[in-house]
């Protein structure tokens, strides 16, 4: 005898077998009692959830030998045949094969022929969605008025592509995904049966491969056992189903929360090790770290997470460690991760990169406790001590803060600060500016003579003028003009074009009132005794006046309280316009 597998063996034969789907078995069981039974249904959900087999139980307790009945006997020849999928009054199609409107123009010529031998003809048609348009509209006049001796039971996993005219001409019901409990629940009871030797662990491994179908389940628990045989281990298990130990979730998510980076990372070398998929991995540690969130944020679950109790004890344990802040920041990082991925060929580093930065995390600031700061900084009182969040027991190593005024204390050295923009101080006498760096002779007697001629060159030629800021301007006289440009440079080859050199002379001559002599000369480096270029003397005055800004920045009391407060550190100073900085 060839052997039948769990799916099709301890496949529901009554409404209450049906595990997870109450309200349809309920609703069916009142209408046959009352009857008030419609002559078209639609069942819906998702795959592997009961509805051919709630289906096939309809037609038995509308066919049953002993009458219309909301549990069928099963021992009686018709619901035996519709059982075994061979009754000649019971039409199981499948809407994938039968897709065309010939089929449903047979299908309607058949409707008018009273049933054989049982009191009803009923067609089940599964996956309905698969018919074409025509074939729908075939149906459509049928459908809304059948002959008293048919009824119609329609299936399908995708309701929103049955027009609205078929939806309009049926009861519909909508199956749910079936618990995570209730599938372990059946997964026992059946085990039992069987004489396996199974743990509720690995059951619970089995379930959630399912994901809320119970079809998918027994499936994955036939191969389990086809493997394993009648005493089945967790490790074989996991290995088997290729699932990640729950073990290391835990302990990832433990090491994250009590900030243990070495810990975190080994954990991913596991994994690496024991050859799991990494994105996998990285989904069930969102998985986890949305359960610890939902657990810190609502105290009792109830049917919000589908967890053992030994699983929530843990978890609730573990989520006293974080705020509800910091886990939804962990779970935003970790989805970016996850995200990232999808299109990467270096899943391990994206998960550690991701893992590092969890464990890093610094503790967010309540929102009121900053504005309570906020306040008391306007009235000028002393600042409220800053509530510590909840750090784990063994906390990363970090700087002590120091009880000094605002002005010597050192910031913390962490990458979070926005710019800083330096206004200048009221009532404060204003900073001198800083002194320019000594110029070589040669720049002393030339250098406002150079200046002032690249700049009359830009306004004329602004290419010619552009290039003449990177030059060395050797010897600047009334009369004379000695440009160097170092050896193989872009601006040699320009500027020692004789139809360049023509027109600075005339550009010079124009400038100055007298005729000048220009000349072009190679340097092997900088030369020790000539001025620097306009641009680099540029970048020079830039440099120096962003320092400025900076120490006048820090120096600032406003901007030392802030940094205080926020304990965070100045990242960039921008100086604000001239406008902006008269309003302020």
């Amino acid at each position: 005898m060839s052997y039948l597998v769990l799916a099709r063996k301890w496949r529901p034969q009554t409404f209450s077998d049906l595990v997870g789907q109450e309200h349809v078995s309920q609703t069916l069981k009142n209408a046959i009692d009352g009857g008030r039974v419609a002559h078209a249904f639609l069942f819906t959900g998702a795959r592997g959830v009961g509805k051919t087999s709630s289906a096939r139980i309809l037609a038995k307790a509308l066919n049953c030998e002993s009458g219309l009945t909301v549990e069928p006997c099963n021992t009686c020849s018709t619901c035996l045949e519709i059982t075994e999928g061979n009754s000649v009054d019971v039409f199981e199609i499948d809407g994938a094969s039968n897709t065309g409107v010939d089929d449903i123009r047979e299908l309607r010529d058949n409707i008018k022929y009273l049933p054989s031998r049982s009191r009803y003809k009923i067609f089940i048609i599964d996956e309905v969605h698969m018919l074409t348009t025509n074939a729908f509209n075939a149906l459509l006049k049928t459908l809304e008025e059948p002959p008293p001796h048919v009824k119609f039971i329609f299936a399908t996993t995708e309701p929103h592509k049955v027009p609205i005219t078929i939806l309009s001409r049926c009861q519909r019901f909508d199956f749910k995904r079936i618990a995570l409990p209730r599938i372990v629940s059946r997964l026992r009871f059946i085990v039992d049966q069987e004489g396996v030797q199974v743990s509720d662990e690995a059951l619970s491994v089995v379930a959630r491969k399912g994901d809320g179908s119970m079809r998918d389940s027994l499936s994955t628990l036939d191969q389990v056992l086809a493997f394993c045989g009648n005493s089945v281990s967790d490790a074989d298990v996991a290995a088997l189903l290729g699932v990640v130990d729950r073990r290391l979730i835990m302990d990832g998510c433990r090491s994250v929360l009590e900030a243990d980076v070495k810990g975190a990372l080994g954990i991913v070398a596991q994994v690496d090790s024991f050859g799991y998929s990494m994105r996998q991995f990285c989904q069930e540690l969102i998985n986890q770290f949305r359960n610890i969130a939902i657990l810190k944020a609502v105290g009792e679950p109830g049917d919000l997470l589908e967890l053992s109790d030994a699983e929530l004890g843990e978890l609730t344990a573990l989520g006293g460690q974080a705020s509800v802040q910091d886990l939804q920041r962990h779970l935003a990082i970790l989805l970016k991760a996850e995200a990232e991925m999808a299109h990467a060929g270096f899943p391990r580093l994206i998960l550690e990169m991701a893992l590092i930065k969890m464990a890093s995390l610094a503790p967010a600031i309540p929102v009121q406790d900053l504005l309570a700061r906020l306040d008391a900084l306007e009235k000028g009182g002393p600042l409220p001590p800053r509530a510590e969040a909840p750090r784990p027991s063994s906390p990363a190593p970090r700087p002590a803060q120091q009880s000094a005024p605002p002005q010597q204390q050192s910031p913390p050295s962490r990458p979070a600060a926005a710019p800083v923009a330096a206004a200048p101080v009221a009532g404060a006498p204003p900073r001198p500016a800083a002194e320019p760096q000594a110029a070589p002779p040669a720049f002393a007697s030339g250098g406002d003579l150079w200046g002032g001629f690249v700049q009359a060159v830009k306004a004329k030629k602004p290419m010619l003028g552009g290039a003449l800021e990177e030059v060395y301007p050797v010897k600047v006289a009334q009369g004379v003009l000695e440009i160097g440009c170092l050896q193989g440079s872009f601006q040699l080859t320009r500027l020692q074009d004789p139809e360049q050199i023509n027109e600075l002379k005339s550009l010079a001559q124009g400038h100055f009132g007298v005729p000048t002599q220009v000349k072009v000369v190679a340097l092997s480096g900088p030369p020790s005794d000539a001025a620097p270029t306009l641009s680099e003397k540029k970048s020079l005055e830039d440099a120096e006046r962003k320092a400025v800004l900076r120490r006048e920045a820090e120096e600032h009391p406003l901007v030392a309280v802030a940094v205080e407060l926020f304990d965070g550190e100045i990242a960039e100073v921008q100086e604000l316009p001239q406008k902006e900085a008269a309003k302020s």
